[in-house]
């Protein structure tokens, strides 16, 4: 008798919770949301890439893919953005002091929440909502030694033996917390972070051997036939021209023969994380399938930034394969990697900030297959969240307005409410995109005006034709600064007047072959 009046008192507790957080009463979907890191806008092979990704394809095939969703340019400012709907200032940076996250509030609305991978906030996920957590609060880490960063449920974790792989085992805890969800009866919100392709970088060694001399060709021509795929694919006009590689760039018939293997090699060891990464996501699609749920899960999958282009490589005598390897690619891979797109990471010119965007919900999405080309934003994932579960954005004191919009409507064709304008700042790199205008500052330079319906590749600066916009775009930059980002005074200093560099000294290190043994 006293098991039967506890399961009813269980059932009227968690029936109100459910209905609260999906008022049609239909079963709130699951959601598991992916974010991948410094992965440039053509690196999956459903945006161009001749990396391997069959399972992120099929995905792809089989939902929608954006050809114009926008990130913050850096890791830490894009993950504030990706869990709370807000500016990465405006919410309080990485302290999260002016902002609730998604798993706060679904965990309010009845989900079972966790994460696994790379948080780089402060604090922890299991002091932000997320009840199940395992991975590393360091902004990146050795993919096969670990660090000491890592956590399981807010504990220190370092059970790293000679099989670990970072990746691989973001997946083997993300299924222990998805057992749990299960086992819970509860729907699940599941964060999977993955520190990948994130220098340093390193793969098992068979993934790396199974990109041997395909880069061989070098980075002209590689970038040429992505570029070819993506027109085939209808990504982009066929009118619109390949730009040429950008001026800091070493053609690659100049490089020894020596420095263009070695550069083949290192992309190699890029390609073969990112097809591990395809790998381990196709395990996740694997075991939801088995379980019966992937039909009301939600799957979304984005990228922190774009391709990184700095050249921090050293400790070049060990095997990307071992722990303690550092290896890094520079600008001219990353070039590649954001395929057709200008500039890198941190700044915010497209190639910065603009990455895929892959969303897949069977039966909700009626245009498979297709491109998306409104642009979207990390902020508008916990409008989305909020939207599908049912939950509502709470209220209280010192908790910042909601800056994203639900990209629900999209999923079935339909329009969406559009932002007016959209604001980026990292560092001394800022812009500020309304309509088709957009207005950028390459690390404090002048501003740059593109048209974006005309210009996405950011060729012609028109900053000279139009004063009057580029004074609108960038009051408004400001003005937004300071009242909605709530940015420091010195943080929104006018830019000077001069003209970008447009390259960084980070970007290269010619004749960077010593100590790298061909034969390992």
């Amino acid at each position: 008798m006293r098991a039967t009046i506890t399961l009813l008192l269980a059932v009227l507790i968690v029936l109100p919770l459910m209905h609260s957080c999906n008022p049609s009463g239909t079963t709130p979907p699951n959601i598991l949301l992916i974010m991948v890191d410094d992965l440039g806008f053509s690196d999956f092979g459903c945006y161009g890439s001749e990396i391997q990704t069959p399972n992120i394809d099929e995905l792809a095939q089989n939902g929608l893919r954006f050809t114009q969703f926008y990130n913050t340019a850096k890791c830490h400012s894009s993950r504030v953005s990706l869990l709370t709907g807000l500016y990465c200032t405006q919410a309080g940076d990485e302290s999260l002091a002016r902002a609730t996250t998604i798993a706060e509030v679904l965990d309010s609305a009845g989900y079972f929440t966790s994460m696994a991978g790379k948080w780089h906030l402060h604090k922890q996920p299991t002091d932000f909502g997320f009840q199940s957590y395992w991975g590393h609060l360091s902004g990146a880490t050795d993919f096969f030694n670990g660090d000491n960063t890592f956590r399981y449920n807010g504990e220190p974790w370092s059970e790293f033996d000679k099989d670990f792989y970072t990746t691989d085992a973001n997946v083997d805890f993300s299924m222990e917390f998805l057992d749990e969800a299960l086992e819970s009866g509860k729907p699940f919100f599941h964060y999977v972070a993955f520190n990948a392709p994130h220098y340093p970088l390193q793969a098992p060694r068979k993934e790396v051997e199974k990109y041997l001399r395909v880069y061989d060709p070098g980075w002209d021509r590689i970038r040429k036939e992505r570029y070819s795929r993506q027109l085939e694919m209808g990504i982009f006009e066929s009118s619109l021209a390949l730009p040429p590689l950008p001026d800091h760039m070493t053609p690659w018939d100049s490089l020894s023969p020596k420095q263009q293997q070695f550069e083949s090699f290192r992309m190699s060891v890029y390609a073969g994380m990112v097809d591990r990464l395809d790998q381990n996501i196709g395990r996740l699609v694997n075991y939801l399938e088995e379980k019966g749920v992937m039909r009301n899960t939600l799957i979304m999958i984005c990228s922190d930034n774009g391709a990184c282009p700095f050249e921090r490589s050293r400790e070049l005598e060990i095997p990307p394969w071992e722990g303690g390897s550092f290896l890094l690619y520079d600008a001219s891979w990353a070039t590649v990697g954001n395929t057709p797109l200008r500039h890198y990471k941190q700044t915010q010119h497209e190639g910065g900030i603009s990455s895929p965007l892959i969303v897949h919900w069977p039966g909700h999405i009626t245009n498979q297959g297709e491109w998306e080309r409104s642009p979207g934003h990390l902020i508008d994932v916990m409008a989305t969240c909020l939207e599908v579960s049912g939950a509502e954005y709470p209220e209280r004191k010192g908790l910042q307005p909601l800056q994203g919009r639900s990209l629900v409507p999209l999923f079935s064709g339909e329009e969406r409410e559009q932002h007016e304008e959209l604001y980026f700042r990292f560092g001394s790199c800022r812009a500020l995109r309304k309509r088709e205008w957009k207005v950028v500052s390459f690390y404090g330079s002048q501003w740059e005006l593109y048209n974006m319906d005309s210009d996405r590749f950011e060729q012609h600066d028109l900053a000279d034709q139009h004063p009057d916009i580029v004074q609108e775009l960038s009051a408004r930059w400001h003005a937004l600064a300071e009242t909605t980002d709530l940015l420091e005074e010195k943080d929104r200093k006018p830019v000077e007047e001069v003209r970008a560099s447009n390259t960084h000294r980070e970007w290269h290190k010619p004749q960077l072959t010593e100590g790298w043994d061909p034969d390992y």
